[in-house]
């Protein structure tokens, strides 16, 4: 269907008059369907009636637009109007004339006789035939909201918007409005947009209730579908186990909300970010092509231009980098886009160690690779696969550099795309990236999926052919993140701005193709991949067919298409894929858990001091390889939509108090 209203990027930020600014929205973008009804819900503050005044024109939004029937909303109008708590009626004019006021200010140049037909089908829409000649100071609240609404309607506005319409009345005239007001909606199919603090109120009349996080800079943080059949009714609707599902997403988010505001309070007052903290900092990698930002910044002299000293520790698997943060001898590492959230929700089995992830570094850049002997019985792709597995039984033994990676993730649902079980058609083996060329070599593992360089080299020795990449399967996934321990972040947060500035101007000049012979040769030093860097970062991808080599726009992306932006909405996907497995339920506080590791704010710091664009992905869902669309907002639904997956479990999981 198509899009009625569309809310773009929408920021309002208001100057204080003793100086400085409030930012009271933040990058909210909505489109909304017409004949839509849409609920704005979260806790006071969060800016819910900021965003229905920008909607009616009554204000105008700092950045970013409001686009109705395609034309831009700069100013109040009659095809929007607003219905407030307080009635806003003329105490000196009867239900009639109020509604006439509006009817004839705007109607002017409609005949006379047509003006009153359509008073008087606004006071029988909702049904007050027998008030139309009191006053309102001689009917009822319920009453008054009715006369305010159908003067509202009267106008035939385009979009209906209602600022708790509801809020001071008592629960049976709530009650009786509510079920008024959605016959009327349904009835004239006008689209509505409805501010409320009323969840169940909420539930009965949207489609679609838009949670806000909390002020300031409050944003969308998730969108919940109502999917019960129109027209409703109340009690069947309660009598529902899925209403109660509904309701308590709701309520969870609130109460997610209402922790992180208490948190807040407690927490001392933020420093200004200057210069603090310490200015020397510790960073682990793997080497590989997602390893060439640190490179760059480091002998380009990124690091030394914001005043940082960078130290860089070439290690040799994923345990190393972890036992490394935990003891200290780290302070951050660039590393799987994965492990932050299994640091913190300590999934390795030992506790628990918040992390902070305030940019990502790298997209794509991985391949699953088969031994040769597989293509030369003429499998070339994953049907082929299927077929010699279920004729032969083999249980196939795959490399990954950790069973928590994106390799491993990605691998995983490749193969279960196909109807190979992960858990019981295969074995998963871990190993050091390091080992996994020669592991396959020495018949070992059947294939392995890992990053290009890893592909790279088992392919020229001859001994591997490449099945699909991760441009087949995800393109534009995050593959590796800047991890730092939460703790740190917090004691050095100018320092953490700094380092992800130097790292950004780094993507950026990695993503220049003009730069790639410089890329290949810092890379060949001892330091960082050696002889091995002749194998990254490849003008042309050889899969080892025999055919020749294709090239693969943005098969290493370190910074185009906002490719730096640390995303919660895919860490929702890791999230679901991490509880798919059987690593972790699917947390129900996932909100509370995304936002303290996706450190937005620090990133908008670091480009803000380069100078990039504060430009962010949209809220929209995406689909990988196999067609299945991922609802960010909706991800059990999306696991419950899977075939092939460990029994799911939804819980609140344990967080480490924030520091």
């Amino acid at each position: 269907m198509s899009t009625f209203l569309s809310i773009d990027h929408v920021h309002q930020v208001f100057d204080l008059p003793g100086g400085g600014q409030y930012i009271a929205l933040k990058d909210v973008s909505l489109d909304i369907r017409p004949g839509e009804f849409i609920s704005l819900i979260g806790h006071s503050g969060c800016g819910k009636s900021t965003l229905l005044n920008l909607l009616a024109g009554l204000a105008q939004p700092t950045s970013g637009g409001i686009i109705l029937e395609g034309r831009q909303v700069t100013e109040p109008g009659p095809d929007r109007m607003v219905v407030f708590q307080n009635y806003s009626l003329l105490p000196w004019r009867t239900v009639r004339q109020n509604i006439a006021l509006a009817v004839d200010a705007v109607m002017k140049q409609i005949p006379k006789a047509k003006r009153r037909a359509i008073i008087e089908d606004s006071i029988d829409l909702v049904g007050l035939r027998a008030a139309v000649d009191k006053f309102p100071h001689e009917i009822s609240g319920g009453m008054k909201q009715r006369v305010a609404i159908a003067r509202g309607l009267a106008l035939r506005p385009k979009l209906l918007l209602l600022d708790e319409p509801f809020g001071a009345l008592d629960a049976l005239t709530r009650g009786n409005l509510q079920e008024q007001l959605m016959r009327i909606c349904q009835e004239s199919g006008v689209t509505a947009v409805m501010v409320t603090h009323d969840v169940d109120e909420a539930l009965l009349l949207s489609d679609r209730v838009v949670m806000l996080t909390n002020g300031p800079a409050a944003e969308i943080g998730q969108i919940l579908e109502v999917d019960f059949p129109r027209p409703r009714q109340r009690l069947a609707m309660m009598e529902s186990p899925h209403y109660y599902d509904l309701r308590n997403e709701l309520i969870n988010f609130l109460q997610q909300q209402r922790r992180a505001r208490r948190s807040r309070a407690k927490a001392p007052a933020a420093a200004p970010v200057v210069a603090q903290g310490t200015r020397t900092v510790s960073l682990g990698y793997l080497p590989g092509n997602d390893c060439a930002p640190l490179a760059i910044a480091q002998e380009l002299g990124y690091f030394r231009d914001a005043d940082l000293e960078v130290s860089l520790k070439r290690c040799y698997s994923w345990d190393e980098i972890e036992q490394d943060l935990r003891v200290g001898r780290l302070d951050g590492a660039l590393m799987m886009a994965t492990q932050p959230l299994a640091l913190t929700l300590g999934l390795n089995g030992e506790r628990p160690l918040p992390m902070t992830v305030p940019m990502t570094v790298s997209r794509n850049g991985g391949a699953i690779a088969f031994a040769r002997r597989y293509l030369d019985q003429g499998i070339r792709s994953l049907t082929d696969l299927k077929a010699y597995q279920e004729a032969s039984g083999q249980i196939l033994r795959l490399g990954v550099p950790d069973t928590l990676s994106i390799p491993a993730l990605l691998l995983r649902y490749w193969l279960a795309s196909a109807g190979i079980d992960p858990s019981h058609d295969v074995e998963l083996v871990a190993m050091s990236p390091y080992d996994l060329v020669d592991a396959l070599a020495h018949g070992m593992l059947d294939g392995f999926a890992a990053g290009e360089m890893r592909v790279a080299l088992a392919v020229q020795a001859g001994q591997a052919y490449v099945m699909a990449t991760d441009l087949d399967i995800w393109p534009g996934h995050p593959e590796k993140v800047l991890g730092l321990p939460e703790d740190f972040v917090n004691a050095n947060p100018a320092t953490v701005a700094d380092l992800s500035a130097a790292l950004l101007r780094a993507g950026e000049f990695c993503d220049d193709p003009r730069n790639r012979e410089a890329i290949i040769a810092i890379l060949g030093r001892p330091e960082y991949l050696g002889e091995a860097a002749g194998a990254a970062l490849q003008r042309y991808f050889d899969f080892g067919t025999g055919e020749a080599p294709s090239q693969l726009l943005r098969f290493n992306q370190f910074h185009v298409d906002q490719a730096n932006y640390p995303n919660p909405l895919e860490g929702t996907w890791l999230l679901t894929q991490l509880c798919r497995w059987g690593f972790t339920p699917l947390p129900k506080n996932r909100q509370e858990l995304l936002a303290r590791v996706y450190r937005r704010d620090l990133y908008e710091q670091a480009i803000a001091q380069v100078g990039f664009p504060p430009l962010a992905p949209g809220r929209r869902g995406f689909r990988l390889f196999d067609r299945v669309e991922f609802n960010p907002d909706q991800p059990l639904d999306y696991l419950q939509s899977l075939a092939i997956k460990a029994p799911i479990q939804v819980a609140a999981v344990p967080l480490t108090p924030a520091a």
